[in-house]
């Protein structure tokens, strides 16, 4: 065997793949960007060290890995033995990004992440077909496209690549269940960026709870309900709520994609989605119009020429031309009539307004203060899945400080367990008001809360808090608040806005609401 050396960047391997960029190096090998100077394209090159106790099974994996024909899988183009004093793979190069590097940044909505997770799972039932498994999934082997297109990688080689163990080896239906088990880490990963069972790819390990991994709806604020129960499902031992468990990949695929044609923004029809470039291995973007030339063409010099007028000379030869002819006269009769309209705004304007008649005086000017009526109460959690106790908000206005209508239990901090701004309660006037103070009969101390309402003429209940205005704050109240609002407040919807909930016990915050009243001018 040749003396193996360290390999760099423009090194030719088997007197056709030029080395140029170092990607990566992970488990001992190392994989490159190569050019292909016969096909002339670009190509992955994966090494790994010939005389490595690996270097047999490498090869033998990524030989066996090319009897599954699905484009998802980068395919294997070529093998090398011992060249450079290294065994290799080449594959088709795909320019892309690894998912953990996306969730390095921040999780995926719940949508994208069933997609993609449909994809991976699919790419697999088409490999188990031809009896080859993963068995090692992790955001690392699995790469987006710009276009959106996933590709899978990896397939028996990362297995290959895992430290010399046990020469046992596992049945079919044992490898069917370690992909499962793949599949359900992958989808929580996009939905929480985190990793259940230990930190993996640069990302930290799933928070636990009495040995049992929390659902992403538990770790993160917005994750779908049906998703989360379907994680549940894949990892769950045993799922909660008596759930029937999935095993095998074709559900995985089979329940993600009955949930996705309700969330997918972009499938308004319903139907299945599928990676847009399958047909196509690397797209190619082509530019609309002719070739640009080989070399742009030499400014010229310009002969002499004076200098372009000034801003200022420009208005004032402006004005000179308006002044001239007919138009001195137009202008001359528009500046008399504005006279006359100011002349008369002001006799107007002292006089003071005239009431026209059949009308009715401002709510600000008449009406007796006192207790406003509401016509309806909602729960308000915009930050969240859209509901917070939405069967329980009549008993804050119920008359019985004994009912409470309470927010869900938070964990580890009082500001909403940090996975919001906060949660409340819209109450509904019936139409626009004047609004003077809120009294609100509170549940445990202390709580923070805040005051919005909607813009004067709005009749439809608030959905974010884009559509509020803050009028009013308390910090750390007790249970009897009472907050009083800017002068000449109108509106139809206010708000209720929890920031900061009592500790109901170790570890728990919750905020409740026994009685919540309005004041104002009917």
């Amino acid at each position: 065997m040749v003396g193996r050396r360290t390999l760099v960047s423009g090194d030719v391997i088997a007197e056709r793949y030029h080395l140029q960029d170092l990607v990566q190096e992970r488990l001992g090998a190392t994989t490159w960007r190569a050019h292909d100077s016969v096909l002339s394209r670009n190509v992955g090159l994966e090494l790994l060290p010939s005389d490595d106790a690996r270097a047999d099974r490498f090869l033998d994996a990524a030989r066996g890995s090319t009897i599954v024909s699905d484009p998802r899988f980068l395919r294997v183009l070529d093998l090398i033995q011992d060249d450079h004093g290294h065994h290799m793979i080449v594959r088709e190069w795909a320019r892309a990004f690894p998912l953990d590097a996306v969730l390095a940044q921040a999780p995926l909505p719940s949508w994208r992440a069933a997609a993609i997770v449909i994809e991976v799972a699919e790419a697999l039932m088409n490999a188990h077909d031809h009896g080859q498994y993963h068995r090692r999934l992790t955001p690392h082997q699995i790469l987006l496209k710009e276009s959106g297109a996933v590709r899978v990688v990896g397939l028996g080689v990362a297995t290959a690549l895992a430290p010399v163990g046990s020469s046992e080896q596992p049945d079919t239906a044992q490898l069917e269940r370690l992909d499962v088990q793949g599949l359900g880490k992958l989808l929580y990963a996009c939905l929480v960026s985190r990793w259940p069972g230990g930190h993996v790819d640069g990302l930290r390990a799933a928070p636990t709870e009495h040995g049992r991994v929390l659902r992403p709806r538990q770790v993160r604020a917005g994750v779908d309900r049906e998703i989360d129960a379907i994680c549940d499902r894949i990892l769950g031992s045993p799922p909660v709520q008596h759930r029937r468990p999935i095993t095998t990949v074709a559900e995985v695929a089979h329940e993600l994609r009955g949930v996705l044609a309700r969330l997918d923004p972009h499938d308004t029809a319903g139907g299945a989605t599928t990676s847009p470039d399958l047909v196509r291995y690397d797209p190619v973007v082509e530019p609309l119009g002719p070739p640009p030339g080989l070399e742009p063409p030499r400014p010229r010099p310009k002969a002499w020429t004076p200098a372009p007028p000034t801003t200022l000379e420009r208005r004032k030869a402006q004005a000179r031309s308006l002044t001239k002819g007919e138009r001195g006269m137009v202008l001359l009769g528009s500046v008399g009539v504005l006279a006359i309209l100011l002349v008369i705004a002001f006799l107007v304007g002292r006089q003071g307004p005239v009431p026209e008649a059949g009308s009715e005086p401002s709510a600000s000017a008449t009406g007796n203060v006192g207790v406003l009526p509401l016509e309806r109460v909602i729960d308000f959690d915009p930050q969240g899945d859209g509901s917070e106790s939405a069967d329980a908000v009549g008993l804050a206005i119920d008359g019985d400080p004994a009912t409470s209508w309470t927010t869900q239990t938070y964990r580890g901090r009082a500001d909403v367990g940090g996975l919001k701004d906060g949660v409340g309660l819209v109450l509904d006037l019936g139409s626009t008001r004047q609004v003077d103070s809120v009294r609100l009969n509170l549940v445990g101390a202390p709580t923070s809360l805040q005051i919005f309402t909607t813009a004067t003429g709005v009749d439809e209940a608030p959905r974010a808090l884009s559509d509020l205005s803050p009028v009013a704050s308390v910090q750390d109240g007790g249970t009897d608040v009472t907050v009083s609002l800017p002068q000449a407040t109108i509106t139809r919807y206010v708000v209720v806005w929890l920031t900061s909930l009592p500790q109901v016990g170790d570890g728990e915050f919750r905020g409740e609401v026994a009685e919540v009243r309005v004041d104002g001018r009917s």
